[in-house]
């Protein structure tokens, strides 16, 4: 068993990181030449203002009065300057925000797993072709673009991390001290004469990070007083920031400013998903070398945005995230930074038609420039033969676009340059995409192959160790050496056609992945055949409706990840189950909780994501109603037969409850307490930290009869949920658990209905005796249905109370009894273990079940590995690149939960089998007998 185990993680996790190599390797090349445009530059330096989660409409909504919320910037872009809307893609993240703001690059989804705060990848940035550049803000965001730069020099001012506090008083003072460290810098230029000297270079960048948008948005959502006040202070604090550098400059007229934003927030304050409110920020520009307000009568965009704003006269010039790259560059003369995919908002610059035309061209060579990088590439490591070239971008073709630009600019036409440089770097674009995934049909089929192979040999393991289906067969040595050497030799000639490819090591794991788990099928051919002879003796229908009815089970789980309300169709037909097989016969009273906690379950999956609305006292009443259940029992327990309890275990219980009522009580206050700005009181803190750790230890210490010990694992779990939780999600365990219970009495009955075994007494069921192996009994078809039940209340569980598969249904408001200062990996463990809670209860459950229907735990979990691989090859073909940010994010999540759901089940598995079957002994008094 332990190299079948083994040979199943090894398989889930080559599948899992295939989609990283196939679908999101890191689209940078290296070897470019810096492009820069040849004419001198309008500006000198450039001021660049980043407001931290600050959302488009936050900015250019007027107050219910009529008022501008940011007065200065509301007269810059009527007055001064050009404005519009910035389109930011997925994750909404800080970091690839301000690195398609600075490098003009969309940073790939892999850059997520090597953290947010260093550089996965070196990449070039506008701060680093800049002559300097002085930044001061986070330390989450400065010191990448500082270490990423050739040479000293960037230069950052951060302050201490511990600052980013979603409980404070105000986050807005961590804008404060930006703008106030900007001034002294330039008070103490006047006195420092290499500092000043530096200042007056031309090619300067000065960068403000202001993180407080963000940190109010978090704290207290951005439709709250905090943020739009916050949103105040970033203009006053602007407009202070722009009058100083004009005067130090003695109004030279040649700084350029630039305002926008890295990414929005949604209305329940978060972000990193695909959400209009999280993608689209302002930008507002304006100084040197900048276009002053167009005038137009009407202009159309497909949002009501303009009419809500008063902004239908002013002319609207939208651009993506990264083209604010090239605008920066071409502003201050520096070259465009080597990875930028970023088109040149020509509208925004106030300069010569020629200038404009050299830019444009500047820009079309840069990106063509990464276009040949990557094709050599791939051309080197592809046999010529069965390279196939990007035909609208062939050697020729590129030589006679570039001349026929260079011949528009002699001829001073302009415009046709421009458009035709814009051809060209579209066809680059689609050029660098092409390249980028070459062979991603080639190992897509490899990994399919690997998956079909996998879950084939699965059930055939099931079939010929689990079931009476086939029998036995003598081992042919002959046939299985001609088998072997086949398939050794056809894994030679896969290694050595990637060999002469010269591939990378990954490749030779997926395309060879298939040889072996192949070749484990094909050696079971007699089972195969024995099987099909047993099959066809049975009736045709009842194979059929078999088959349908599996097809049918898998579909609506698929159908759940997009469609939470999936669930509760499948929830309302579990209701029924007793009445379709006739179970109700025996069990009524049983049979009518069931119904009706499968009904009270399924609004869950209707209710809106959770986090939208904190609503504490629901929280307070699902901790009540958790230690009224607790008291009854409690109650039950001092009455029941004396076999059944000792005092020890009454004392473990009497704690838990202490403890539930210790958490309720915490929520309450601490929610209070921050509401009143007053900071997370250490005391609660400390309370929920304790709560956390002691939660997994107290269920070992008590009695492992069955139900007493599913219960105390439900009252350890259940304090720990109702710390982090903000609102209905809290009555979830409960339900969840009260569901769970009746289905272990359900599986019982099923097994008495089908006269698979006498019906034990469950009450004096102990988990420990459970591991008999002598009791196993055989597979038997009703089993499917179990190993599919699980599975159903493992989604559930997951997607009962909001959609896990997007990062911003999370709410930071669930870990504020644990931290409020910002730790972005602390808060991501509170939240995983948030959702880990709910899957605990029902692994528990059914391993109480597969102990009471006398299963071995490893046939049940085959099937539900069966089952778990045929929904995760569904997901590997709707993996997707392309299309809505929303929509990427969320394949991807899907792909990544079905398959660490096949790893994370092993593993809850064997915690589900600890926290069951473990009893740790407290230090007893030895008692004499006389």
């Amino acid at each position: 068993i332990p190299v079948f185990i083994l040979a199943g993680l090894l398989v889930h996790f080559v599948f899992l990181v295939s989609i990283f190599d196939i679908y999101f390797s890191s689209p940078l090349v290296h070897g470019m030449t810096p492009q820069q445009t040849p004419l001198p530059p309008p500006a000198k330096r450039l001021v660049l203002f980043v407001a931290d989660g600050l959302r488009a409409d936050s900015l250019y909504e007027l107050n219910s009065n009529g008022t501008p919320r940011a007065p200065y910037l509301r007269g810059i872009l009527e007055n001064n300057g050009s404005w519009g809307i910035s389109h930011t893609r997925v994750p909404t993240e800080s970091r690839p925000g301000h690195v398609a703001l600075i490098a003009g690059f969309y940073e790939d989804v892999s850059a997520v797993a090597k953290g947010w705060k260093e550089n996965p990848v070196e990449f070039d940035s506008v701060f680093n072709e800049s002559k300097y550049t002085w930044s001061w803000g986070s330390p989450d965001i400065l010191p990448m673009f500082a270490k990423g730069a050739t040479g000293d020099h960037v230069y950052t001012f951060c302050y201490a991390a511990e600052s980013e506090d979603f409980g404070a008083q105000d986050a807005a003072k961590l804008d404060v001290w930006v703008f106030d460290h900007v001034k002294n810098f330039f008070n103490s230029s006047r006195s420092n004469q290499t500092l000043f000297s530096a200042l007056n270079e031309e090619k300067v960048v000065l960068f403000l990070h202001l993180l407080g948008i963000d940190t109010n948005g978090h704290a207290h959502r951005p439709n709250s007083r905090e943020y739009r006040e916050n949103i105040k202070k970033v203009d006053e604090g602007v407009k202070e920031i722009s009058s100083m550098i004009d005067s130090f400059y003695g109004k030279d007229g040649k700084t350029a400013f630039i305002l926008t934003s890295d990414h929005g927030m949604t209305d329940w304050g978060s972000h990193g998903a695909g959400h209009p409110s999280e993608t689209l920020t302002p930008l507002i520009v304006w100084g040197a070398g900048v276009n002053y307000p167009q005038k137009v009568s009407s202009q159309f965009f497909e949002d009501n945005f303009l009419k809500e704003w008063k902004l239908e006269n002013l002319k609207r010039l939208d651009v993506n995230q990264a083209d604010i790259a090239p605008l920066m560059a071409s502003l201050i003369g520096v070259p465009f930074p080597l990875n930028s995919v970023g088109t040149l908002p020509l509208e925004y610059l106030n300069n010569s038609a020629h200038f404009k035309a050299e830019s444009m061209l500047t820009n079309a060579v840069q990106i063509l420039e990464q276009f040949k990088v990557k094709m050599s590439q791939k051309k080197e490591t592809t046999l010529s033969f069965l390279f196939t070239p990007f035909k609208p971008l062939s050697d020729s073709e590129q030589i006679n676009f570039l001349k026929k630009i260079r011949l528009y600019i002699q001829q001073q036409e302009y415009n046709e340059a421009v458009s035709l440089c814009k051809t060209l770097i579209n066809l680059a674009l689609e050029g660098l995409s092409y390249y980028h995934t070459y062979d991603r049909l080639f190992l897509g089929l490899s990994i399919a192959m690997g998956f079909l192979g996998w879950t084939t040999y699965v059930i055939l393991v099931i079939i010929k160790t689990h079931t009476n289906l086939t029998k036995t067969f003598p081992a042919n040595n002959k046939k299985s050496a001609v088998l072997f050497y086949g398939f050794a030799f056809a894994g030679m000639i896969i290694a050595v056609f990637l060999l002469i490819q010269r591939c990378p090591w990954t490749y030779y794991i997926y395309c060879l992945l298939p040889v072996p788990v192949w070749y484990a099928v094909v050696r079971e051919v007699p089972v195969i055949q024995d099987l099909a002879a047993n099959v066809s003796s049975l009736r045709v229908s009842q194979s059929v409706g078999f088959l349908l009815v599996c097809i049918l089970g898998i579909e609506i789980l698929v159908f759940s990840f997009f469609y939470r309300s999936a669930l509760t169709v499948g929830l309302l037909v579990f209701a029924g189950w007793p009445v379709i097989t006739q179970l109700w016969v025996q069990a009524k009273v049983l049979a009518l909780i069931w119904a009706l906690l499968c009904i009270l379950l399924a609004i869950f999956p209707l209710m809106p994501v959770v986090g939208r609305e904190p609503n504490i006292p629901l929280v307070v009443t699902a901790g009540l109603l958790t230690l009224l259940i607790s008291c009854l029992s409690f109650a039950s327990l001092r009455k029941g037969e004396n076999k059944y309890r000792n005092n020890e275990d009454l004392k473990i219980y009497f704690c838990q409850m202490l403890s539930i009522a210790l958490s309720t009580y915490v929520v309450s206050t601490t929610h209070d307490s921050l509401k009143n700005k007053e900071g997370l009181p250490v005391l609660n803190q400390i309370i929920s930290w304790l709560t956390l750790v002691s939660s997994p230890v107290l269920p070992l210490l008590s009695s492992t009869f069955l139900f007493q010990r599913l219960f105390s694992i439900l009252l350890s779990l259940m304090s720990t949920y109702l710390l982090l939780s903000t609102g209905y999600e809290a009555l979830f365990p409960l339900v969840l658990f009260g569901l769970m219970f009746v289905w272990i009495n359900m599986e019982q009955e099923a097994l008495q209905h089908y006269g698979l075994s006498l019906k034990p007494k469950l009450a004096g069921f102990k988990f420990a005796y459970a591991m008999d192996i002598t009791q196993f009994r055989q597979l038997h078809l009703d089993d499917v249905r179990r190993s599919f039940f699980f599975v159903f209340f493992i989604v559930t569980a997951f997607f009962g109370t909001g959609n896990i598969a997007s990062i911003n249904s999370f709410d930071p408001a669930s870990v504020y009894c644990f931290l409020t200062v910002f730790s972005p990996f602390m808060m991501g463990g509170l939240l995983v273990l948030k959702v880990v809670i709910p899957f605990i209860l029902v692994s528990c459950a059914f391993e109480a079940v597969q102990v009471t229907t006398q299963l071995s735990s490893k046939s049940l979990f085959l099937i539900v590995l069966v089952i778990s691989d045929i929904m995760a090859l569904h997901f590997f073909f709707l993996v997707k690149d392309y299309g809505s940010w929303l929509d990427i994010g969320t394949s991807i999540s899907h792909y990544v939960l079905v398959m660490s759901l096949t790893i994370f089940m092993m593993l809850m598995n064997g915690l589900a089998q600890l926290l069951t079957t473990q009893r740790l002994e407290l230090s007893r008094r030895t008692k004499h007998h006389s």
